[in-house]
């Protein structure tokens, strides 16, 4: 039998895990984890599971809605740029920003940290953006799940996964039935390239040279290239909600993910209806310009990857567009007018003129 070098049984330490470190993280985490306490979450991690009280959080009524999503190889970046503290805002933002196109108010979040070899400070910087994300989105993080797992991951990699469940009263999910042609389409902005696309934006990085601690190529600002390519995933969550209750002008909403406007809008609309959009109108952001030169990327295949500077689609009634767009601006969003459903006819998007690209 294999014995240690101190002529007792191997541990577990000596396998590769190390339950002091584990428990080491858990003690740092807490009071991050205590700070997005809201009305419904108030119990400490570290029992076997999270609780939620959804008649205190002030719920009639409600029907649950859950999402669940990970970051994609954007956490590549974090990893080779050792820049940790933001990427589980992006963890929370994907999870939260598919709840609230429901309709849906987040109320609680749940992690799961994967990697090769737990270490307490990079392990506290994500959980500490964890929180962050769920405190921008008004959710209270309940618990988690840390693995450390050698020979699966390499010693620095590491994954994770969210989970989110929020609720919304009975009969105020979106989209709403009334959908119809004429309703106008408002584009908000995004905060950069969010949580999609990062294999190909990898690449393009490979491609041209640059180093990510080199000046980006697409600011003045002197950040570097892997800050700018790191910057987190916009959430959307309280401004629109602010603009569902106190509009009742907004009839759906699409979040721009992978796939971007020819994938994600069509999610939200009733069989016959196209959205038409003026993609001139689009305000590109320097980042996406700079991936479609320096890539080659065609416009065409720029919009079924990327955001390109829309992160979340609104569709609203037009007598109420001018309304919910002063809603979401004094929540600080960057409000577009992209264009208008219509009757279709062909493809479920159309998108008129050029990006600027």
């Amino acid at each position: 039998m294999a014995t240690s070098e101190s002529g007792n049984g191997l541990t577990y330490a000596e396998a590769g895990v190390d339950i002091d470190a584990g428990n080491e993280l858990v003690r740092r985490i807490k009071p991050h984890v205590r700070a997005t306490r809201r009305p419904g979450a108030d119990g400490e991690i570290g029992g076997f599971g999270g609780l939620f009280d959804l008649k205190a959080a002030g719920f009639t009524d409600p029907v649950l809605v859950a999402a669940n999503d990970g970051v994609g190889t954007k956490l590549k970046i974090a990893i080779d740029t050792g820049l940790h503290d933001t990427i589980g805002i992006d963890l929370v933002a994907m999870c939260v920003n598919d709840l609230v196109v429901q309709g849906a108010e987040p109320l609680f979040f749940l992690d799961y940290f994967a990697t090769g070899k737990l270490d307490p400070d990079q392990g506290e910087a994500i959980v500490k953006g964890i929180a962050d994300g769920c405190r921008l989105a008004g959710c209270a993080l309940i618990g988690g799940e840390t693995a450390e797992m050698p020979g699966l991951y390499a010693e620095k990699d590491y994954d994770l996964a969210g989970f989110a469940v929020g609720a919304a009263e009975r009969g105020a999910l979106l989209p709403r039935p009334d959908i119809a042609a004429g309703d106008v389409l408002l584009g908000l902005a995004s905060s950069g390239v969010h949580s999609n696309g990062y294999s190909l934006v990898r690449r393009i990085v490979e491609l041209s040279g640059a180093a990510y601690d080199a000046p980006a190529p697409f600011e003045a600002g002197g950040r570097t290239l892997g800050a700018a390519l790191i910057e987190p995933t916009r959430i959307y969550v309280k401004s629109l909600l602010a603009a569902i209750r106190e509009t009742g002008g907004v009839k759906a909403l699409a979040h721009i993910t992978g796939g971007g406007f020819v994938e994600n809008i069509p999610r939200v609309l009733p069989d016959g209806l196209a959205a038409e959009i003026d993609a001139g109108a689009i305000p590109v952001p320097p980042v996406f310009r700079w991936l479609a030169r320096t890539g080659g990327v065609a416009p065409a295949e720029m919009a079924r990857t990327f955001n390109c500077g829309i992160g979340m689609v609104v569709v609203v009634a037009a007598e109420a567009a001018e309304t919910v767009a002063e809603v979401l601006t004094r929540e600080g969003e960057t409000v577009t007018r992209l264009g208008a459903l219509v009757q279709r006819a062909g493809e479920a998007v159309i998108l008129q003129g050029d990006l600027s690209l």
